[in-house]
């Protein structure tokens, strides 16, 4: 079997506990839509996050995170892009590029290291030839206010510590291949 004919990953939050869903969507992308350029890892890319925003979560939420995950990534782990924690509750949208370079993420977030061993957002990058990648921005509702992880908190790790935390999350899909 060649990654070319790899059977596509399953949905990762459907592995998860249930939880309500509430609504998220981007400017920069529609729904189940390529990811333009611009936030892509790759020569024509600039690793720009695209802009969130969210809306519809439950009162009970005490502050935000915020992730990128490819299932779809070679190897059995799938690729984790981006992990941002602790963002206040008031905060309902990231702006695209958000935790870049003079556009610093809202006191008291974090933006953790991604798989690629840095901290921020690290765009899709799915090896030339590959089946179409999913890249699942999700917005999680969390119960407390901070997960008081540390900023080179590995993202598997701070990805586990969110489950015990998260009461609802939204979720959008968007895809690349080269």
């Amino acid at each position: 079997m060649t990654s070319l004919d790899r059977p596509q990953a399953p949905d990762p939050y459907a592995l998860l506990p249930v939880v309500p869903e509430f609504e998220v969507r981007s400017d920069t992308f529609t729904g189940g839509a390529r990811l333009p350029d611009e936030a892509t890892n790759t020569p024509r890319g600039h690793n720009v996050s695209p802009h969130l925003t969210w809306s519809g979560f439950p009162d009970q939420t005490r502050s935000f995170a915020v992730t990128c995950f490819d299932p779809d990534a070679p190897g059995p782990s799938g690729w984790w892009h981006w992990t941002v924690v602790d963002l206040p509750v008031t905060v309902t949208a990231l702006a695209a590029g958000a935790g870049a370079a003079g556009q610093p993420l809202p006191t008291p977030a974090l933006s953790l290291l991604g798989d690629d061993g840095v901290p921020g957002y690290v765009g899709a990058a799915p090896p030339g030839g590959d089946q179409e990648h999913r890249y699942f921005f999700a917005v999680h509702a969390l119960d407390v206010a901070a997960l008081g992880l540390e900023p080179d908190t590995l993202p598997g790790a701070a990805n586990t510590a969110l489950v015990g935390h998260t009461i609802a999350r939204a979720v959008i899909v968007g895809t690349y291949s080269r």
